[in-house]
């Protein structure tokens, strides 16, 4: 088994934890989870590609994952903010009840 082929097999894995997290879990927070769980998967295929490809000098891979890091970040930022407005009017962070509840 080659490094390059190691590496997105571990990759595959991550993506399919995470898959299952975000697919199967009724907690917001914990879809969010899920989906950075993803993202870094992706992130290790960007590295495992520009580490493994025909021009490792080039910094194309370290710049794509860079990037998705920072958009990760943003996302983060942003559903942790939306999970607390809904929290705040619905007094849950289950993803089934949609209803709000009475204050």
């Amino acid at each position: 088994m080659t490094p390059l082929s190691s590496y997105l097999l571990l990759s595959a894995f991550l993506f399919c934890i995470g898959l299952a997290g975000a697919l199967s879990r009724r907690s917001t927070i914990l879809v969010l989870i899920g989906i950075e769980i993803m993202l870094n998967a992706a992130n290790l295929n960007f590295i495992a590609f520009w580490r493994y490809g025909p021009n490792p000098t080039a910094l194309t891979g370290v710049m794509f994952t860079i990037f998705s890091i920072a958009v990760a970040a943003a996302e983060a930022a942003v559903g942790l903010s939306i999970i607390l407005a809904v929290y705040r009017r619905t007094r849950t962070t289950d993803l089934e009840n949609t209803e709000a509840s009475e204050r």
